[in-house]
């Protein structure tokens, strides 16, 4: 197990060399998309259309900002359960997205996603909003304004604690019986 400072966007050297069970202090701009985005942007790429960000060599972090209150970008930004992401996140890789973030286990198929297209989930630990809203330095909105919370968001981050949940190989936390 290491411990691992990371700056988005995120290059392929960089997400091989993590493993599940390695800790990652993670900064600079992360996206934030939940169900409802998530649902959005499978239907701008079904119509042909761009997505309201670049997703290559990005992440997304499944989660829907509180109200800021003064003085912080960001009010709590707990993750989210990604399982409700499973049914886009295949697709969104395929555009080039490489990270999520969230929370609980995934599917096979995105395991399966995360392995072809040498992805990388990261987990945020559940119950710490409050304290992941600290970490957030800047927030704005760049999709789907009508969602409130639910809209997608450019986060830039500073040192944001999270944990290899499944690596590019597709071991899981979950699954992985290799002592560290």
């Amino acid at each position: 197990m290491q411990a691992v400072h990371l700056t988005t966007p995120f290059s392929d050297a960089a997400i091989q060399r993590l493993r599940a069970g390695d800790w990652v202090s993670l900064s600079g701009v992360v996206y934030t998309g939940r169900d409802a985005a998530h649902k959005r942007m499978t239907e701008l790429l079904d119509g042909g259309k761009p997505l309201p960000f670049d997703p290559r060599g990005q992440a997304i972090y499944y989660t829907g900002p509180c109200p800021a209150p003064p003085g912080r970008a960001v009010g709590s930004a707990g993750p989210t359960t990604s399982l409700r992401m499973d049914a886009y996140a295949p697709r969104l890789m395929r555009e080039g997205l490489r990270v999520m973030i969230g929370k609980g286990e995934r599917s096979e198929a995105v395991v399966r996603a995360i392995r072809q297209y040498a992805g990388i989930y990261l987990s945020a630990v559940g119950g710490t909003g409050a304290l992941t809203a600290l970490r957030v330095e800047q927030a704005e909105v760049v999709a789907f304004d009508d969602l409130g919370p639910e809209a997608i968001y450019r986060l830039t981050v500073r040192e944001l604690p999270l944990m290899v949940a499944i690596d590019c190989k597709g071991e899981s936390i979950w699954t992985t019986r290799r002592s560290r």
